[in-house]
């Protein structure tokens, strides 16, 4: 009987290499095509595997991966990873948005306290987004929130349609000559208060995948974020046809905030991070329960 089962699942695994691609999904944001370039355009050996690539905004991807029909490799928002997905899916090593003062920026276009935000009307980019999650740790009291397309959010604030917006991505380096005013940089506060990195997104696999098709992944990951790094020239053609903000100084400056060692390896700190973030949403309620074993190192 062991020997049956053993020979199905080498057929399994067998018809897996063969003919199976794995899907991919990532943001078209300049760190996650600096990410990823070399594996979507073959630049390194990809060890047998084959990738259907796709790229959507983080809200999509969020929504997208907890579908029944969900990709097998995907970038996820920190929250949303925790509220939801945790047991579906396994965190990568690498390839994770995580750092120091690089969280959402609160905007608006008029002068606005960060004490006065109870009653004011807030754009976000997404309800399970990391930025959401951050917002309401701090300001828990500001229920009057939207959720919109996050390269949306400066145009609404401009009309004053909204009070105030939080931005992510390319927002916080485009907001001032945009005409738009800091209110919080979570980024900042979230270091001042707790003096850690700040997990913003991961890469996630699906636990029922085998695990040596994970941990090969992984390490295609590692190996990718390594060649855009000794080829950065070559990686920001890729980049800039997927940005949405298309100068080279904020590319580059996005790729510089977002892309750094914890992209490489988690690490413990990285680990550490992320386990204080999930503490953090289950005290505000965020979370039903604290998501465990969901490292795949």
């Amino acid at each position: 009987m062991i020997c049956l089962v053993e020979t199905l699942l080498f057929f399994q695994r067998l018809y897996f290499f063969c003919f199976m691609k794995l899907r991919l999904s990532y943001s078209p944001c300049p760190n996650d095509t600096f990410i990823f370039y070399a594996i979507a355009n073959k630049k390194i050996d990809l060890q047998g595997l084959e990738f259907d690539i796709s790229l959507h905004d983080i809200d999509v991807l969020n929504k997208n991966a907890a579908k029944e029909d969900c990709p097998e490799i995907t970038k996820i928002s920190s929250n949303a990873y925790a509220i939801d997905l945790w047991k579906k899916y396994i965190t990568l090593d690498s390839g994770s948005a995580l750092g120091r003062n690089n969280g959402p920026l609160l905007v608006s276009k008029r002068e606005i306290s960060e004490n006065d935000l109870t009653d004011k009307s807030i754009l976000i980019p997404g309800v399970n987004t990391t930025a959401n999650l951050l917002f309401s740790i701090f300001f828990p009291n500001a229920k009057n929130k939207t959720p919109i397309l996050f390269s949306k959010i400066e145009e609404e604030v401009l009309k004053e349609k909204f009070d105030c917006g939080l931005l992510i991505h390319e927002g916080r380096f485009t907001y001032k000559e945009k005409g738009l005013k800091k209110v919080v940089d979570f980024g900042e506060k979230w270091e001042q208060v707790f003096h850690k990195p700040i997990p913003l997104g991961s890469i996630i696999a699906k636990r029922d995948l085998d695990k040596t098709v994970i941990e090969k992944v992984n390490g295609l990951i590692f190996n990718s974020i390594q060649y855009a790094f000794e080829n950065t020239h070559e990686t920001l053609g890729y980049v800039r046809e997927n940005a949405r903000e298309l100068s080279d100084s904020v590319t580059q400056s996005h790729i510089k905030l977002y892309v750094n060692d914890f992209s490489k390896s988690l690490g413990k700190e990285g680990k550490e991070a992320i386990e204080f973030l999930y503490n953090k949403a289950f005290e505000v309620g965020f979370l039903k329960e604290k998501p465990y074993d969901i490292f795949l190192i």
